[in-house]
């Protein structure tokens, strides 16, 4: 079976490289160009620049006799992924790119490439599982529980997981490195990446104005009864549960307890303040079921670092539910995801309202 393997130059995909042929499968490398530092003009985009990262896994294919293509997927990615994070940063929202772009891109834009390609799935060097189960495909957390990153694939839809393979899944990290050392791969200690990959340098602001060519201005700090503290720089520049950087003093540590985005104005309070029991979600979708139509206990993350907490969900129509968790939570921020779990089953998940 062909299958086109989503390849970052890291040695996670490179691994994951290996481990596919070994199960025989015939792997075409592929590596998805998103963001070459450019930005659309008129629409368009000027010439594809080769990245470092392309170039390294074009070497790893070299090496494990497979074949290599670059995709040029800038226009998509910006219409998708970009357009959506500046716009829900402009509206107060803390949106989370990875998990769009995970539905949008890797397993849209890139599965119908390699369906075109003539491949029959494709697969990336995700720490997650896929078990079929009767007539439905579970996602599963990774064996290796502290790179699991079932979290940001909570959006994928059937049809998507039918058509994937996840082949790190059952193994450690530390094991994915053997296997590149054991093969002589040049990235076996490469370093993981910890940035979103269009803000490399994590100044969210910065990219906002140079995407919008706009500045974003100055408003009001107000306190929980709407009496006015002080000013804020913009509110592009705060999050929720944000204590340093706010260049304010109240003779008390004070913390970002929401954003208005019509009123342009930064909400300040006390951290016991930040705490809720009852979270909204919103643009639902359930993997282990079609959909919620009752109550059910879960354990819940609302994000990805946070440790899962005991939680019911109550459906409340269609398109959203209602979790109310056994103790109150911190900082649940609008635009976050919270993904519903059973023991290692992903239930589903939605968008914190």
């Amino acid at each position: 079976m062909k299958i086109a393997l989503g390849m970052s130059g890291g040695v996670d995909s490179s691994a994951a490289a290996i481990v596919l042929k070994n199960k025989g499968f015939e792997v075409l490398g592929t590596t998805l160009c998103l963001f070459d530092g450019s930005l659309p003009k008129d629409d368009e985009f000027g010439e594809m620049k080769v990245s470092n990262e392309a170039q390294l896994a074009a070497q790893v294919c070299e090496k494990l006799g497979i074949e290599h293509k670059i995709i040029d997927g800038r226009k998509e990615f910006y219409k998708t992924v970009i357009t959506d994070f500046v716009n829900q940063y402009y509206e107060g929202f803390t949106p989370n790119p990875c998990i769009v772009c995970n539905k949008k891109i890797k397993f849209g834009f890139m599965l119908e490439a390699a369906l075109n390609l003539d491949c029959e799935k494709i697969a990336t060097g995700h720490y997650a599982r896929i078990e079929k189960d009767k007539d439905r495909y579970l996602l599963k957390k990774a064996k290796d529980s502290t790179k699991d990153q079932s979290y940001v694939l909570y959006p994928l839809k059937q049809s998507s997981l039918s058509r994937t393979e996840f082949p790190l899944g059952d193994y450690t990290k530390e094991q994915i490195r053997e296997i590149a050392r054991e093969i002589g791969l040049i990235n076996a200690d490469k370093k993981d990446s910890q940035d979103i990959c269009f803000v490399p340098e994590g100044d969210y602001a910065d990219f906002i104005q140079k995407v919008t060519g706009k500045g974003y201005p100055k408003g009001e700090y107000v306190n929980e009864c709407g009496t006015v503290l002080g000013v804020h720089s913009g509110i592009i520049n705060y999050t929720i549960g944000q204590r340093k950087g706010l260049k304010i003093a109240l003779g008390k540590p004070q913390f970002v307890l929401s954003k208005d985005a019509r009123t342009n104005r930064v909400v300040l309070g006390d951290e016991s303040s930040l705490f809720h029991k009852r979270v909204v979600v919103k643009d639902i979708n359930m993997i282990a079921q079609e959909k919620l139509t009752g109550a059910i206990k879960a354990k819940v993350k609302l994000r990805y670092r946070h440790t899962e907490q005991p939680a019911t969900l109550h459906p409340l129509d269609e398109n959203q539910i209602l979790i109310e968790f056994d103790a109150p939570q911190r900082a649940p921020s609008p635009g976050q995801s919270a993904v519903f779990y059973d023991s290692d089953i992903v239930l589903g998940g939605g968008i914190i309202v």
